[in-house]
């Protein structure tokens, strides 16, 4: 099975004692591509460093939610400086809306969520959106604010209806572990009938691990749980639905 595992923080510190090991194990299990997201300017700084140091590992820069309320103009012009000059950088991202924690409150998370989708059309990447209880102002600022922005909403936990209309604003919609989870029926209907051209498939790793390993450390190579759930779904043939997904997450973020 060949996996491209599109938004996992495997720069995270719980990696920090075997992080060769458990990306070797992952290359051998099948995982071909790794796209690490950003979350704040340090956690960007040390994504694009570890990419740096993979051929098939790429880097996203973006400020989420929780962080928005320490964002900076210095953190917009590296990103910025990274994403036009760094050919390891192939989005924006995470950025969004977390109205489930407030870390940083509702208004600033807006008006930084607004600010990286200006980058993003600056650069003209794809940006990766996390969306926590927060669907009516996300919808609303992406169709007011977002016409012209593009990419993947990551975790997906929204309506169908929400991603039909996603998707025709041309969105891709990316599937965690938390698809595999039993009592996860509506999403599974979600990834059901999202086109094969639209779906992707991630880890979120460190976090969402799937069953049978809940309770675990997440790794890329648990993107195979994902995908086995989401082709049983679909009643198709894993390995062939894994190769549509790494497609996908090919076409979206650039990599020939």
């Amino acid at each position: 099975m060949r996996l491209f595992d599109t938004h996992a923080h495997i720069n995270d510190e719980r990696y920090d004692n075997d992080r060769a090991e458990m990306l070797q194990s992952c290359f051998d299990a099948g995982v071909e591509y790794i796209l690490i997201p950003g979350v704040d300017r340090g956690t960007v700084e040390s994504g694009i460093a570890l990419a740096e140091q993979y051929p098939n590992l790429y880097a996203a820069v973006g400020t989420h939610p929780h962080e928005s309320k320490d964002f900076t103009d210095d953190d917009y012009e590296y990103f910025k400086d990274q994403a036009l000059y760094n050919d390891k950088v192939r989005a924006v991202g995470e950025i969004g809306l977390d109205y489930y924690y407030d870390f940083s409150d509702r208004s600033t998370q807006k008006k930084v969520f607004i600010r990286q989708l200006e980058l993003a059309r600056e650069v003209d990447l794809p940006i990766l959106i996390h969306d926590r209880d927060a669907h009516g102002d996300l919808m609303d600022i992406l169709r007011n604010e977002g016409k012209d922005n593009w990419g993947i909403l990551h975790c997906y936990s929204g309506s169908w209806e929400m991603a039909k209309e996603l998707i025709k604003m041309g969105f891709y919609i990316s599937f965690a572990g938390s698809v595999v989870f039993p009592k996860s029926t509506s999403l599974k209907e979600v990834a059901k009938q999202v086109p094969l051209d639209r779906i992707l498939i991630e880890t979120d790793s460190p976090y969402l691990t799937p069953p049978p390993f809940r309770g675990r450390r997440n790794d890329p190579s648990k993107t195979q749980f994902v995908a086995e759930e989401i082709a049983a779904l679909k009643g198709m043939d894993v390995d062939e639905f894994a190769q549509i997904a790494l497609e996908n997450g090919k076409r979206v973020f650039g990599i020939e």
